[in-house]
């Protein structure tokens, strides 16, 4: 079976500085992955790579199978994406909101609005739908986020630090929401947080560090009896992510 995303021997400059320096991992589909870095490490730029924002220069990206620099419009196809800055109408509604980005993926009106019905359900925000997104708190806005990356039923769900800004309980709610796709939904997420706690014991871990991947593999296999932020600091000998220094 393909990988949900393959990356190999990534490698990205701005200038003279390396940004992502010979990145090479795979995610299994259906799998929740934690992408765990410092600002700066790379995450960011990683996912603009995956997306097609910035060109591929050096290395191979694959979704599904199909490479993302020859392919692109088999591979971003099976893509939902939630980026860190917030992208949404704040004077539309929340239905409004989801059925302009339908339109963008050639959804039909009539289309649209069932299936941003159903993904609001899913998100427990129905009851919202025809609020403005003003209206909303930051927690929600995130979950309409993530509705309207649903919208064109990807395989791979990508979120560049998606709790950004929150309280303790709605990061929580994100989360739980986001594993449930996982689990219910056989939807792959590769999940990047500069934040340990967002990383729980039963996830996949890539700990990217100054554009290059130190480990990855199970969180109890990195952390080897310890906890992640232990795990962390020893391998980056920085402080751990989320904790004062």
């Amino acid at each position: 079976m393909d990988a949900a995303l393959r990356v190999d021997g990534l490698s990205h400059f701005y200038g003279a500085r390396k940004a992502l320096d010979d990145v090479s991992f795979a995610v299994r589909p259906a799998s929740f992955v934690a992408l765990l870095g410092l600002n700066g490490a790379g995450k960011s730029t990683l996912f603009s790579l995956v997306t097609r924002l910035y060109a591929i220069r050096g290395g191979q990206i694959r979704i599904f199978g199909h490479d993302v620099d020859r392919r692109p419009g088999d591979a971003l196809r099976l893509v939902g994406v939630v980026f860190q800055p917030r992208t949404l109408d704040l004077d539309l509604s929340v239905t409004q909101n989801l059925t302009y980005h339908a339109a963008l993926h050639g959804i039909g009106a009539r289309a649209a609005r069932i299936r941003a019905g159903e993904v609001l359900t899913r998100i427990a925000l129905s009851d919202r739908a025809n609020d403005k997104v003003r209206d909303l708190s930051g927690g929600q806005m995130r979950r309409v986020e993530i509705a309207r990356a649903l919208l064109h039923r990807p395989r791979l769900l990508i979120l560049d630090e998606a709790t950004v800004g929150l309280d303790i309980k709605a990061r929580a709610d994100i989360l739980r929401h986001v594993r449930m796709l996982v689990r219910e939904e056989g939807v792959a997420v590769v999940w990047a947080t500069h934040l340990v706690d967002e990383v729980a014991d039963d996830d996949d871990l890539i700990v990217l560090h100054r554009g290059r991947i130190l480990a990855h593999g199970a969180v109890s296999e990195i952390a080897a009896g310890g906890d992640v932020g232990g795990a962390f600091a020893r391998l980056t000998q920085d402080p751990v992510p989320g904790e004062a220094a």
